[in-house]
């Protein structure tokens, strides 16, 4: 979250971020909470400090004097009670308005509100040319019989699936290849919880900002997390870390669990966009240091655009509007990988920094080697790979005329095969 101080004193800026985002706040609310907040919080201490000179005196005092005293510190007391819940019922409505503004953006981020106005900064590879009438992802699992979304959708609803047989392969090859990439790199692989609760949820930004994509376990106050940076990113909280452990490195290996509320149309066919997906992802902390987050930054793109390389598969990185950025996000790239099927790119990778805004909110610092007070943690986070959709661009980039499918090379040690073919 953003620090109250620099809400208070700028509140142009903040104002600013929300035209840019296309986002509404009552920053006025905010502010008026902030102001009476602090003012009854002053008066309730104002009020404790005189009872405790009161109390002090009382037994060197005598007669009427006090009997006064006395009378006056009971005064007080039952004084300082209606402030009390006064001051809970502010910080209720306050802390709901706070966790519901923002990042600040950072001045590169592309100004625009929606999806076509994201900037495209660069290509990569050659798209495939074919010869043949292309299958797309879902007709190519069809004809290898590798895919069973009927039956799916008659155990647990829409969008899902049953992978089989070498696509069930195929899904391990390719988070192992990427895990172990990562790995490689110095990030340490972590099995995370699945199910977190609401304080997790809350520190990294996903609530309330996105409360409608995700499952609520409510019997037990909990979520199925939507991305591994939930828990992962919430394995510090309220911790002091050593400055010499920073940056530290974490790819999170995990199933994950979004509702894709509002998604319609095109991308809901096949394996597109699906409501369980698996991930290996990237979280990082780091010094509070806007030059080594925007380093980072950089460093767990090219993680990701290196896998990319590896499999041969064609994308382009670009860099999101301020209307279409998360929330918590001060800038976020997307890599885009090319889909045949669709005839154009799709969303594989997100990669975003995002500065104190999350550290804050979970309470996560570091203590300076030099002393001095604790700094709040930089975050960051990217995917490595997740599947099923990094399958859809393997599956239709790798097609060949007979609906077969060569196995991208550097996954066929995992494989132990070069092609996918339909079992004779």
């Amino acid at each position: 979250m953003l620090e109250p101080r620099f809400v208070r004193e700028n509140p142009d800026a903040v104002r600013a971020m929300l035209s840019r985002r296309g986002t509404k706040v009552d920053l006025d609310r905010f502010l008026a909470l902030d102001t009476e907040l602090r003012e009854i919080q002053r008066r309730r201490d104002d009020t404790r400090a005189e009872q405790k000179q009161l109390a002090k005196q009382v037994p060197s005092l005598e007669g009427d004097e006090r009997s006064a005293a006395m009378a006056k510190s009971k005064e007080l007391g039952q004084s300082i009670k209606p402030m009390g819940k006064r001051i809970q019922e502010l910080e209720a409505e306050f802390k709901t308005l706070h966790l519901a503004i923002p990042n600040m953006l950072d001045d590169e981020v592309p100004p625009g509100l929606a999806e076509s106005d994201n900037v495209e900064l660069r290509t990569w590879g050659d798209k495939p040319s074919f010869d043949f009438d292309i299958r797309d992802h879902l007709d190519l699992c069809e004809g290898l019989d590798l895919l069973d979304m009927k039956r799916a959708a008659r155990v647990a609803g829409s969008r899902t699936y049953f992978l089989r047989g070498d696509l069930v392969l195929l899904e391990l090859a390719v988070l192992r290849y990427a895990l172990d990439l990562i790995a490689s790199r110095g990030y340490l692989p972590l099995a995370p919880p699945f199910i977190v609760n609401r304080s997790a949820m809350e520190g990294t930004g996903y609530l309330p900002f996105g409360a409608d994509q995700a499952y609520e376990c409510a019997r037990d106050d909990g979520f199925l997390i939507g991305t591994s940076e939930v828990p992962i990113t919430s394995l510090h909280g309220g911790e002091l870390l050593s400055e010499d452990d920073l940056p530290r490195r974490y790819a999170g290996y995990s199933a994950c669990f979004r509702r894709e509320a509002g998604a319609a149309g095109k991308d809901t066919r096949g394996l597109y966009r699906v409501h369980q997906f698996m991930k290996v992802e990237q979280v990082v902390f780091c010094h509070n240091d806007e030059r080594e987050s925007r380093q980072l930054h950089e460093e767990i793109l090219a993680n990701a655009e290196d896998v990319l390389q590896g499999l041969r598969l064609p994308y382009r990185v670009i860099a999101l509007c301020g209307g279409d950025i998360g929330r918590s996000s001060a800038f976020t790239y997307d890599i885009e990988t090319w889909m045949p099927g669709r005839d154009n790119y799709g969303e594989t990778h997100s990669a975003s920094r995002y500065y104190e805004y999350q550290a804050r909110r979970l309470g996560i610092r570091y203590r300076p080697k030099g002393g001095g007070k604790p700094l709040i943690c930089h975050t960051l986070n990217n995917t490595v790979v997740a599947s099923p959709r990094i399958l859809v661009a393997i599956l239709e980039n790798n097609q060949r005329a007979d609906g077969s499918v060569q196995v991208p090379e550097v996954l066929v040690p995992f494989m132990g095969k070069e092609v996918l073919a339909r079992a004779k």
